[in-house]
């Protein structure tokens, strides 16, 4: 049963490809960001990147939540530490990530196109100053945001097929 992390910096496309694979895996999907604390929330609103201690709380609320979820899941999560990754995995051991890679431009004008989110445009920068790249960690595949969607999933498919994680007739993807 795979437990998934979509991570990667704002602007990535967690959010849509997260939803989009956990439809084409039949699971459930957690949305990371609705479980910031409400002060993080607020700091975030008003331009400022949050802290490594503004992620505790909330790294911690993410692993128990998928260590005590039953069942295949999905989770959009910015992870963009080592250290907070590691978090993750302590929750759940066998946790896979699919790292979406982007540049700075394109993140920078995906995020200042989008309405009503918390996150805003200034602080594209402080995530790709904060994100060290899991390529080369155990259990994770880069996958490019560039692609479209569709292939975007069948590639995660196709991974987690090779990994022995789901059977390739599992998804239509």
């Amino acid at each position: 049963m795979p437990k998934l992390v979509v991570m990667g910096v704002a602007g990535s496309g967690k959010s849509a490809f997260g939803a989009r694979l956990a439809e084409a895996l039949g699971c459930t999907l957690l949305e990371g960001d609705d479980f910031h604390l409400e002060k993080s929330q607020d700091k975030m609103r008003n331009g400022i990147a949050l802290a490594d201690h503004d992620r505790e709380p909330w790294l911690a609320r993410l692993g128990q939540l998928m260590a005590s979820h039953s069942g295949d899941l999905v989770l959009a999560c910015s992870a963009l530490k080592r250290r907070y990754r590691d978090q993750l995995r302590s929750f759940v051991p066998e946790l896979k990530f699919v790292y979406i890679d982007i540049d700075v431009a394109t993140a920078a004008q995906r995020v200042g196109s989008r309405s009503g989110h918390l996150f805003p445009k200034n602080l594209v920068t402080s995530q790709f100053a904060a994100l060290e790249s899991p390529v080369g960690e155990t259990g994770v595949f880069e996958v490019s945001a560039l692609l479209a969607p569709s292939a975007q999933v069948h590639a995660v498919v196709q991974w987690l097929a090779a990994t022995g994680e789901i059977f390739p007739s599992r998804s239509a993807a």
